[in-house]
């Protein structure tokens, strides 16, 4: 199995990566691991405590299970993965059964923070896109997928994203083989990548 992490910040273009990976290879030859599924389970706490919750902080997510869960599709068992909802703030009671497969991607904001799971790692991605552009990108997908205010959305920005971006995530990049600026907007770079993970996996 080859595990390949891609990291970056919110907004970057990962996911528009994570697809032309996975569109590059054989069907059904990639499993997606996203970090978002790992949000600690918040169960316990009430409704008030959740939102005050710092979500692009490394201790928002339960790194053991996501690690332990990584190990058991390397060694060819299944996962019930966990699902997570922005709208609830918390874990949902169905999970999501994800079988291993010859290629593994771990996408997130922070994929790259864990020394533990960096060192499962194949292949390590970092997409790079301008802080402006990552802020634009925000505003859509919050104020259209996730219901959340315009103001809601600056403000969480300019309290919590850029300060956490720039002390945890930009951080990360040192530890990326590759760097894809521009995010999913570089197709020259994406193209250059999938050939690469082609050559290595097939």
């Amino acid at each position: 199995m080859t595990i390949i992490g891609v990291a970056g910040g919110t907004g970057s273009g990962k996911t528009t990566v994570v697809k032309e990976i996975v569109n590059s290879l054989p069907p059904d030859y990639v499993s997606v691991v996203p970090l978002d599924s790992y949000y600690n389970d918040t169960s316990d706490l009430t409704d008030e405590e959740r939102r005050a919750i710092n979500f692009d902080h490394p201790d928002a997510f339960d790194w053991k299970l996501l690690i332990h869960q990584v190990n058991e599709l390397r060694h060819g068992r299944a996962i019930e993965q966990p699902m997570y909802s922005y709208l609830e703030s918390n874990r949902l009671k169905r999970t999501i059964h994800v079988e291993p497969k010859p290629v593994m991607i771990i996408e997130g904001i922070m994929t790259l923070i864990n020394k533990n799971l960096r060192n499962m790692m194949d292949l390590k991605i970092f997409v790079d896109t301008d802080a402006d552009e990552r802020l634009i990108r925000n505003i859509r997908r919050d104020v259209v997928e996730r219901g959340r205010t315009y103001e809601t959305v600056m403000d969480r920005y300019i309290k919590v994203l850029k300060p956490m971006h720039e002390q945890f995530i930009e951080p990360t990049k040192r530890f990326a083989d590759l760097i894809i600026p521009q995010g999913g907007e570089n197709r020259t770079g994406i193209e250059t990548l999938c050939k690469y993970i082609e050559h290595i996996v097939l």
